[in-house]
């Protein structure tokens, strides 16, 4: 039995989320919160195992009160409810913690794979999804490359990555699984998960959330941009 929270301000998509969960698994919904602070004062009178976190909420919004939870519960897993509206702060949630995202309109079952996985240890980054933010962060980085070309910088490794960590990283941020990378660098994925792990140990970071997420802002990985034909 997973005890879970639900923090969204709609009540009618709080309730409804919470129904479908109980009536589909052995997700247990210990309590419902309209904001963030609400969120922590749950969290305080019964510790759950997993969030559902909104992003846009009043008084105190999904990625403040991820930062709180995670410093004070950092065993606490929190996965950002979104919508691809809401995608360009779904970075700032990872970066405060959250173990993944998923959208609010998702498939029920897919919503329970979802928690069951971060609940085991992983972090959940739909592949669609995961191409929208790796996409919204690419404006600043072509203009980082840009500004290095022209200053005749070249890129640089301060964490000391071989070209294989960093082919690993860049599958990542596409929203690939260790199953996938195996296949697409022919390696196994026991090799892939070695590969991760190490990855993890150079970046100081403690998920694949975080990884993508200073791997992309630190300039580690090259982000590309889909280009429309004229």
């Amino acid at each position: 039995m997973i005890r879970a929270i639900l923090v969204e301000d709609q009540e009618l998509i709080r309730k409804s989320l919470g129904i479908v969960l109980e009536s589909i698994s052995d997700i247990k919904v210990i309590g419902y919160a309209e904001n963030g602070q609400e969120a922590i004062r749950l969290c305080e009178e019964a510790l759950p195992e997993v969030i559902l976190m909104d992003i846009q909420m009043p008084i105190m919004d999904g990625v403040q009160a991820t930062k709180i939870i995670k410093e004070r519960w950092p065993e606490v897993k929190v996965i950002i409810l979104t919508t691809f509206q809401d995608i360009t702060n779904v970075r700032n949630a990872l970066n405060a913690g959250a173990e993944g995202y998923i959208l609010k309109a998702v498939d029920p079952e897919f919503l329970v794979k979802g928690i069951e996985l971060v609940y085991h240890g992983g972090s959940l980054i739909p592949q669609q999804l995961a191409k929208e933010v790796y996409l919204s962060l690419s404006d600043r980085n072509d203009q980082l490359v840009q500004s290095n070309s022209e200053s005749h910088v070249t890129n640089h490794n301060p964490y000391n990555l071989l070209e294989s960590e960093i082919q690993v990283l860049s599958y990542l941020a596409q929203g690939l699984q260790n199953r996938d990378i195996a296949e697409m660098m022919f390696l196994s994925v026991g090799t892939v998960k070695n590969y991760v792990s190490i990855i993890y140990s150079k970046l100081n970071v403690k998920n694949r959330s975080a990884a993508i997420m200073k791997a992309v802002e630190e300039s580690l990985i090259p982000v590309k941009k889909n280009k429309s034909k004229s």
